[in-house]
């Protein structure tokens, strides 16, 4: 039985997320406490590499939308993963802070052009009545990413960090570029047809002789002008809040203002994201069948209730409904943002869509962590800085609910 080839695609994109997710967003922490250790750097100095990640995605995101239209996504991927493998040698050769930058923005561009964008924006070409589940198999990766954490830390601990960042430039290559190989910009390139359907007759005139009207495909510029381009990405940028800032803080919150140790903190993390990939699985089973602006304003309300949990906790078991909470609507949501915006705007400038997208995302990637940060400096503790976050999430599933199909 042949398989279809946008699942090849959306399998390819869950390898090469998972690359991304184990050796470098889960693994940035690890060397941000190595490198502090090792170098004398400062950790709040050090943690200017996590704000750089989100401002190239806020400043690269409209180029790489207009990219991955004139381009397609396939020469996107191999350029990342070459760049993304070049970013991780230079990682392991530096030896200043300002170094350490250098190779943080290299290997960002490097996800950015190898990452979830180029591969979301290939996947709603191939699919649209499974869109949701494709997009949610791109996520898993980035999920089970988390898994291999405490292999990259045995990995620092063994044989450093240096050869850490020189392995993973290796892993790239030889990994990533098998992987780049399986995309394709859409089903005509290789004689297939969306979702693997028979293609679909042409339509009847109606009885007045005119054809039935078709589902709007907007532009850029068409998209800017509606009020649902700007509800989801401000709900996204709401959800992001949480998310960046219980990525950046939650285990120093855990720690050191609820009182658990390093490895209880740990644990707590592992449940969140076996959490995320039971949510990510539950919309890849159930999503193309559910609405999906109705689903994300309830993640919204299951962000708050975690982030809450989390933030007033007094005993193991809402350290539990945190990590249920906040990994399941994490799992879920994600994949439906892209998947929202395909459904809404059509395909003709989807890439530059979600790259006008990005730049508001980036406010909430970048605005989460620094607030609960201002916070915990001014009051000794994180409670008042989560709380405003978890309320402003919450807050979110109004925007959503008020997110309809543009006309």
């Amino acid at each position: 039985m042949k398989i279809f080839h946008g699942w090849r695609i959306a399998a390819a994109g869950a390898g090469i997320q998972f690359l991304h997710s184990a050796m470098l967003v889960q693994a940035f922490g690890a060397y941000v406490a190595v490198l502090s250790e090792e170098r004398g750097w400062s950790k709040t100095a050090l943690a200017g590499g996590a704000a750089l990640q989100s401002l190239e995605g806020a400043l690269l995101g409209p180029a790489l939308g207009w990219l991955v239209d004139r381009f397609g996504p396939r020469v996107l991927v191999h350029a990342g993963i070459l760049l993304l493998a070049f970013g991780f040698l230079f990682l392991s050769q530096i030896d200043s802070l300002g170094g350490f930058y250098v190779a943080v923005i290299i290997v960002s561009v490097g996800a950015s052009l190898s990452g979830y964008f180029p591969f979301s924006v290939a996947l709603v070409h191939w699919f649209e009545r499974r869109r949701a589940r494709a997009l949610s198999i791109i996520s898993l990766g980035l999920a089970a990413g988390g898994l291999a954490v405490p292999v990259v830390g045995w990995a620092m601990q063994t044989h450093g960090w240096r050869m850490t960042a020189m392995a993973s430039a290796v892993i790239t290559l030889v990994v990533g570029l098998p992987l780049a190989r399986f995309v394709r910009r859409n089903p005509a390139e290789i004689g297939e047809t969306m979702d693997g359907l028979p293609p679909a007759p042409a339509p009847e005139p109606t009885l007045g002789g005119t054809l039935p009207a078709r589902a709007p495909s907007f532009t850029a510029a068409q998209a800017l002008r509606t009020r649902a381009f700007w509800l989801l990405g401000i709900g996204h940028a709401f959800a992001l809040l949480v998310v960046t800032a219980v990525n950046v803080h939650a285990i120093s919150h855990i720690k050191e203002g609820l009182g658990y140790t390093l490895a209880q903190a740990g644990f707590v993390i592992t449940l969140m994201t076996l959490a995320q990939a039971c949510g990510v699985l539950l919309g890849a089973a159930r999503g193309d069948r559910w609405d999906k602006r109705r689903v994300a304003a309830f993640c919204m309300l299951a962000h708050m209730i975690g982030l809450l949990a989390l933030t007033w906790a007094v005993h193991p078991v809402m350290l539990g409904v945190f990590a249920i909470f906040h990994g399941v609507a994490w799992g879920l949501r994600g994949p439906f943002m892209q998947a929202l915006r395909a459904d809404y705007f059509g395909l003709q400038a989807i890439g530059m869509i979600l790259g006008l997208s990005a730049i508001i995302i980036s406010l909430g990637q970048v605005a989460g962590p620094m607030i609960a940060g201002l916070f915990a400096d001014a009051t000794g503790n994180y409670r008042v800085g989560f709380t405003v976050l978890a309320l402003v999430a919450g807050s979110g599933s109004v925007l959503f609910l008020m997110a309809k199909k543009p006309g």
